[in-house]
C-alpha cells in the first residue's frame, strides 16, 4: 500500500487537487490524505461547486489545515511524497523558507527532509523576480516545481482532457502510471516517414523562400 498526500492552496486551480484525488481512487494499493487550506476551499467551492464534505470524500483521510498533530507531520509517517496541488505562491515561499506554521507546509517539509518527492503545481502568471527567487530556493531543497502548462499534442477536445494530462504526469513524478495519462511516442515506421517527409517539405519550401 502506498500513502500520498494531496494538498489544495489557495490558488485558481482547485479542480487539479480534485482530479488527482479522483484518479488515485480508481488504484487500489493506493491511500490517500487530503489537506485544503481554508483559502483552497473557498477557491474550490467557487471555481468547482465541491464542498468540504465532497472533497474529504475523495480521499481516505482528511486532516485539518492546522492540526500540526497530524501523523503527516512526522517523518516517520509512511509516504510516498506529497502533490500540492494547486500550489499558491505563499505556500511556495512557506516551504521555501521552512515557515512550518500549517500542517500542508510542515508535511511539504517533512517530504523534504526524507528526501521523498514533493510536487508543486505552482499556479501564478506572470512571474516576478521574487518569485522565480522563490521557485529556485525549494527546488534546491529538493522540491519540483511543475506549473500546470496545458500539452497539446495530446490534441485535447476539452476542459477536463487538459486537466486530466496535467494531473496525469504531476502523478507521473510521484511513480503513479495512469492509463488515463497520453504518452508522446511514434506509433509505427509510418508515423516515422511521415514525420521523415514533413521535414522534407518543411526545409525545402523555408529554402525557397
Amino acid at each position: 500500500m502506498r500513502h500520498v498526500t494531496i494538498a489544495l492552496t489557495g490558488a485558481s486551480g482547485a479542480i487539479y487537487g480534485i482530479r488527482a484525488l479522483e484518479l488515485l481512487r480508481g488504484l487500489g494499493d493506493v491511500e490517500t490524505h487530503v489537506i485544503v487550506s481554508p483559502a483552497g476551499l473557498r477557491t474550490a467551492q467557487m471555481e468547482t461547486g465541491f464542498s468540504a464534505d465532497d472533497i474529504r470524500a475523495l480521499a481516505d483521510h482528511a486532516h485539518g489545515h492546522r492540526d500540526i498533530g497530524a501523523s503527516l507531520a512526522s517523518g516517520s509517517a509512511e509516504s510516498s511524497g506529497m502533490l500540492i496541488a494547486p500550489c499558491s505562491v505563499k505556500t511556495m515561499s512557506g516551504i521555501a523558507n521552512c515557515y512550518d506554521d500549517n500542517l500542508i507546509t510542515r508535511a511539504a517539509d517533512v517530504c523534504l527532509k526524507e528526501r521523498r518527492r514533493l510536487v508543486l503545481l505552482l499556479r501564478e502568471t506572470p512571474l516576478h523576480a521574487g518569485h522565480i527567487a522563490l521557485m529556485d530556493q525549494v527546488t534546491r531543497s529538493g522540491a519540483i516545481v511543475m506549473p500546470p502548462v496545458p500539452a497539446f499534442y495530446t490534441q485535447p477536445r476539452t476542459i477536463d482532457d487538459l486537466v486530466t494530462q496535467t494531473v496525469g504526469r504531476a502523478l507521473d513524478l510521484l511513480d503513479f502510471r495512469l492509463p488515463q495519462v497520453k504518452r508522446w511516442r511514434q506509433e509505427s515506421e509510418a508515423d516515422a516517414a511521415t514525420a521523415s517527409t514533413t521535414d522534407a517539405k518543411w526545409s525545402n519550401t523555408r529554402s525557397a523562400s
